[in-house]
């Protein structure tokens, strides 16, 4: 018999994706193996089970497959609802049926659901906690708001640096220091190791202050969003009032072809008159370096029309394995200038039954 997922997280059927998030967060930090060292073995199966169940009812279409055929037919890959290969119910051309796409990548028929790292589960939605997951020491992230490179360094002391704050409570407490980190779009696609050298200084006994330089790790995880804060405690200067918490704040760098419209990824392409009333073919490569075709064969497309495809945005980072919408608008270029004879043919054409 099958896994009963509800149970798993003691909630019932009709669980909204709050109530959801809000039971693995419970059961999965009841249960993290690292909070029982004396039976790791139990505890790493029952953490895996957590993970599991969210990860299937957190995502629409696994909770459908599994609703209606448990866990057998959710791993052995039985049929969702929907067609496959397509978009049900609003590719954005008339008829639904003339428009179609094919690729290897996400959103191209379920083959079976395969359970991930509990540990990227509980990263994702906890961040990286010191102790937990594959999180640096100390780290917190906060991502409510809306690769490996090289290294970057930063300064964070003196006039003129990074934004400070002393932060409110009843006793003066250190302050904390903020700095932008930029990251393209591809690194919040596909998620990177971002390596920080900073520059620390410290007061000694004695008064007097030493600089130290250290190397800080933060791994970016597959669709955060500009404004996420990545807090490091402790990590700043101490200069006799305790030691400052570093905050870096994800900034979003411009990308030449897509645009980021929260968890949706917009685009804009450039047909021909010929194109737009007859048909096309056009590849589109996306951030994860895969390649889509995009395919009209019959529907006449009109200036400004959008069309949408489902699991080709962004990556949701806090429900691993489902992705936004590639939202793809379309110009339509009309000729500069027609020949009379190409007017008459054009004339003809439009007119005759």
């Amino acid at each position: 018999m099958g896994k009963d997922y509800y149970a798993i997280l003691s909630v019932p059927k009709t669980a909204s994706d709050d109530e959801l998030k809000k039971a693995y967060r419970k059961l999965a930090l009841k249960w993290h193996p690292d909070r029982h060292k004396d039976d790791k073995e139990a505890a790493e199966k029952k953490f895996k089970d957590i993970s599991e169940a969210y990860e299937v009812l957190s995502d629409k279409n696994k909770r459908q497959i599994y609703d209606q055929f448990g866990e057998e037919g959710l791993k052995g890959g039985a049929p969702p609802g929907g067609g496959a290969g397509g978009f049900p119910g609003g590719s954005g051309f008339p008829g639904g049926g003339t428009f179609s796409y094919s690729s290897s990548g996400p959103g191209g028929g379920f083959s079976g659901f395969h359970p991930s790292n509990p540990e990227d589960i509980f990263a994702q939605l906890f961040g990286g906690m010191g102790g937990h997951g594959r999180g640096a020491p100390f780290m917190d992230v906060d991502d409510d708001m809306g690769g490996h490179g090289g290294f970057q360094s930063f300064g964070f002391g003196g006039p003129g640096g990074a934004h400070q704050r002393m932060q409110a409570s009843g006793s003066r407490r250190p302050q904390e220091v903020t700095r932008g980190l930029a990251c393209s779009l591809e690194d919040l696609y596909k998620g990177c190791t971002k390596k920080l050298k900073v520059t620390r200084r410290v007061r000694g006994a004695d008064g007097n202050i030493a600089t130290t330089e250290k190397v800080l790790h933060i791994d970016i995880k597959p669709g955060w969003k500009a404004g996420t804060k990545i807090r490091f405690q402790k990590e700043g200067d101490d200069l006799g009032n305790g030691a400052q918490d570093l905050v870096f704040v994800i900034e979003e760098k411009p990308h030449p072809v897509f645009k980021r419209d929260g968890d949706n990824l917009k685009i804009e392409m450039t047909l021909s008159l010929d194109e737009a009333l007859c048909g096309f073919k056009k590849p589109v490569q996306l951030l994860s370096g895969k390649s889509i075709l995009i395919n009209n064969a019959n529907s006449i497309v009109k200036p400004g029309q959008v069309s949408r495809m489902p699991n080709y945005g962004m990556p949701l980072s806090k429900n691993p394995g489902s992705h936004g919408a590639l939202v793809i608008t379309y110009k339509v270029q009309f000729p500069a200038s027609l020949s009379l004879g190409q007017k008459e043919k054009i004339h003809e054409a439009l007119t005759s039954e």
